[in-house]
């Protein structure tokens, strides 16, 4: 379904044929009439797919630029996806008069409940930094029409939970919630129970969980034996850019220092670095400007990076649903990605409720970590034939480095 076919204002529909926005993705066509009819909506969708703008737009229209108010509340758990929503709020609302903002901890307070005084339609908050806000007495609800929770399953796990029954505990008029997410474990989902009213599921997670547009990569190999594989991987591999995530703050620091003389425009970022340089990082990456970003889980939800043609887990996840998160920053909208795992002994038996659960085809680079049986050839052979780089087959490593797995890396 083409946009143009729904009854949207001109100033909307113009701006989003001028942005490129012609066809409605799956999650956009489905929500759509249930929002802008007044349903409460818990949407699971795959990430990537377009669940910002399927609220965005909905959102903007609920807006009476009249009222000098809070119209719209997005409550989300990262700044970077806060700045994300802004970005495309503002984007398709440029000629609506509606003015979206976003607050966010490690930013200065003063100015942006100057700015909030002055004139916000649509809020986009951080859960603390709005609790600040709502204390202060800046920020006044009473005027919320829809309260939107993105990565809802994270806000409503136990590290949120009370600061967003809370924010809810502020919205005691009526008012419409919708929870979007990627997945949505069993006992979170019975949470939705609490917030939303009669609400409207409509989930596009196939039984397929993963995206079909990513293929799954794996290297059982030697925890001091990574690096030197990666730095050979990024010499082998066509990477038009990559993320590289670890599972702690002081892993991305090692790591970068001893890879940024190796690999080319690499930058690190984790919760621990001032926002600012925090937001800069995340522009020069969209810009193209880093080609690979070691990255803590604060890069693993929600972020849209178009060119990111690569996931790499240095670390393997701590919890399985990041694994879907941290892999979801590419084969975006339907693009082709790739991600590659490496696999050390003590993760295998995580790794098979990973392929189980999530129904993942593996593919290795080098020995098949759960049947050493099978040696490495079939693995090099797949990822050759789906590359076409048959060149890296007359590869010849020394033959004391074999033992450690050093295979020639290659991939889609």
């Amino acid at each position: 379904m083409k946009f143009s076919e729904l009854e949207l204002p001109a100033t909307i529909l113009k701006t989003l044929d001028n942005i490129g926005y012609d066809e409605m993705t799956p999650i956009q066509e489905a929500t759509y009439p249930v929002i802008s009819a007044g349903h409460d909506v818990c949407g699971l969708a795959e990430t990537g797919t377009g669940k910002t703008a399927a609220c965005a737009i909905p959102l903007i229209q609920m807006v009476d630029t009249k009222l000098n108010a809070i119209q719209g509340l997005i409550v989300v758990p990262t700044r970077e996806l806060c700045l994300q929503y802004v970005a495309e709020i503002q984007k398709i609302a440029v000629k609506t008069g509606v003015v979206p903002f976003a607050v966010y901890g490690g930013f200065s307070k003063q100015i942006q409940a100057a700015k909030i005084r002055h004139e916000v339609h649509i809020l986009v908050a951080t859960p603390g930094r709005l609790i600040d806000l709502v204390y202060d007495g800046i920020v006044t609800l009473s005027e919320v029409k829809c309260m939107i929770l993105d990565e809802a399953d994270e806000l409503l796990n136990v590290g949120f939970l009370s600061d967003i029954e809370f924010i809810f505990s502020c919205l005691v008029h009526e008012h419409q919630t919708m929870l979007f997410s990627a997945t949505m474990p069993d006992d979170i989902k019975k949470l939705t129970q609490t917030y939303l009213r009669d609400p409207q599921h409509i989930s596009l997670i196939t039984k397929q969980a993963a995206p079909k547009s990513i293929e799954h990569y794996f290297k059982y190999t030697h925890p001091n034996a990574k690096q030197e594989d990666l730095v050979d991987y990024f010499k082998t591999e066509k990477i038009r850019q990559a993320i590289i995530f670890c599972n702690a703050r002081h892993q991305v620091d090692r790591l970068f220092g001893s890879l940024k003389k190796q690999v080319k425009d690499l930058e690190f970022i984790h919760g621990g670095l001032a926002q600012e340089k925090r937001t800069s990082i995340i522009r020069r990456f969209r810009q193209q400007k880093i080609h690979a970003l070691i990255a803590t889980d604060v890069a693993g939800r929600g972020l849209d990076f178009t060119h990111v043609s690569h996931i790499i887990n240095w670390d393997f996840p701590r919890e399985l649903l990041q694994y879907t998160h941290r892999t979801g920053r590419t084969g975006r909208m339907g693009r082709r990605g790739l991600a590659l795992t490496y696999i050390a002994k003590h993760d295998l038996s995580n790794l098979r409720k990973l392929l189980q659960t999530r129904k993942l085809t593996a593919h290795w680079l080098g020995k098949d970590g759960l049947n050493p049986e099978k040696g490495g050839e079939s693995g090099k052979a797949q990822a050759r034939a789906k590359t076409g780089k048959k060149r890296l087959s007359r590869r010849r490593r020394p033959r004391r480095r074999q033992s450690a797995s050093k295979a020639p890396a290659s991939g889609a």
